[in-house]
């Protein structure tokens, strides 16, 4: 009886909070982006990340936005990609910007959530008026980005920050993908970053906006940035300009404000063949998203592990397609 009572109660309890949600929802999708208003603006981006009903609808009817402000960040990891982060939102709020961060942390196997390693380093920031930092998983996504990347930070354009910054997990896939979502790509190595150059060094020439050299009170900084010039030098040719390589130091925030500098002229200088290849870039991937979503991986694994007999990898996939 204790245990029929209970249950009833608890389906009370859901029924209940489905229908909170449903006017949460209603509330939130009808509001427009608001900067000065971090707990809806969070709260939205959480319906949007989840894919929530009606999201979709909230996204078409948000304003478009004319501005050049979205950075990204990227790196093979210990480049001190966060430390840099953090310097940056302090030369950019000090003149009067405000600035929305996109983090984008390894998920966690268990819960599939974000590890919150990158927010560690900006704690100083949590505070500040005009400063909005998010953790977001990668899901597993295959660039190390979070699959609805684009979304949120559509939403985030849309609240009028002045500058978007977005870190990526790593460098990999990561770098290319980053490309197709950023204006301004910012490409960020160490010294000791020889061997990494050698294993992506086309795709960072193909993609990269601004070289940053970090950790350059290292030994051999100078001689690194030397090699990194004559490695680009055969893409000087087929660039419009030559790409900046800036020396930082972001522990001591050595270098930061020139590359703030760079940063705010770029912004200015993005022609029109370079946005609409990134605006091509974002509809091929919410497209490919958004025909993708009928697919589940574990209906995949299920389907295989019910296959008998030898398994044809290409014969399999045409009942999909």
């Amino acid at each position: 009886m204790y245990k029929c009572s209970i249950n009833i109660r608890l389906t009370t309890l859901r029924d209940e909070m489905n229908f909170i949600n449903l006017q949460v929802m209603s509330t939130l999708f009808s509001y427009q982006p608001d900067k000065s208003d971090f707990r809806a603006l969070a709260r939205c981006i959480s319906l949007v990340e989840n894919a929530a009903e009606g999201y979709e609808t909230f996204l078409r009817q948000l304003p478009s936005s004319s501005l050049q402000n979205i950075i990204g960040i990227t790196g093979p990891p210990g480049a001190g990609k966060s430390t840099l982060t953090d310097a940056l939102i302090g030369e950019l709020t000090a003149s009067g910007n405000s600035v929305a961060v996109l983090c984008i942390d390894p998920s966690s196997p268990f819960h599939l959530g974000a590890l919150l390693g990158d927010r560690i380093r900006m704690s100083s920031w949590y505070s500040h008026p005009n400063v909005y930092i998010r953790s977001l998983a990668s899901r597993g996504s295959m660039g190390g980005l979070h699959p609805r990347i684009i979304e949120v930070t559509e939403v985030l354009k849309a609240a009028g920050f002045d500058w978007i910054i977005i870190e990526t997990v790593g460098v990999g896939q990561s770098e290319i993908e980053i490309a197709g979502l950023a204006d301004i790509t910012t490409v960020v190595l160490v010294p000791e970053s020889g061997d990494e150059i050698q294993t992506m060094k086309a795709g960072l020439m193909e993609i990269a906006d601004v070289f940053v050299v970090n950790k350059s009170d290292r030994p051999g900084a100078d001689a690194f940035v030397s090699n990194l010039r004559l490695m680009l030098a055969p893409a000087f040719s087929e660039k419009e300009r030559e790409i900046p390589i800036v020396k930082t130091n972001a522990a001591s925030k050595e270098g930061v404000s020139a590359l703030k500098d760079i940063l705010i002229h770029m912004e200015h200088q993005v022609n029109k063949d370079r946005k609409a290849a990134l605006m091509a870039e974002k509809a091929y991937q919410l497209i490919r998203n958004k025909r993708m979503e009928d697919l589940d991986k574990n209906d995949l694994k299920d389907s295989i592990l019910r296959e008998t007999g030898a398994f044809n990898l290409f014969q399999f996939i045409q009942k999909w397609v």
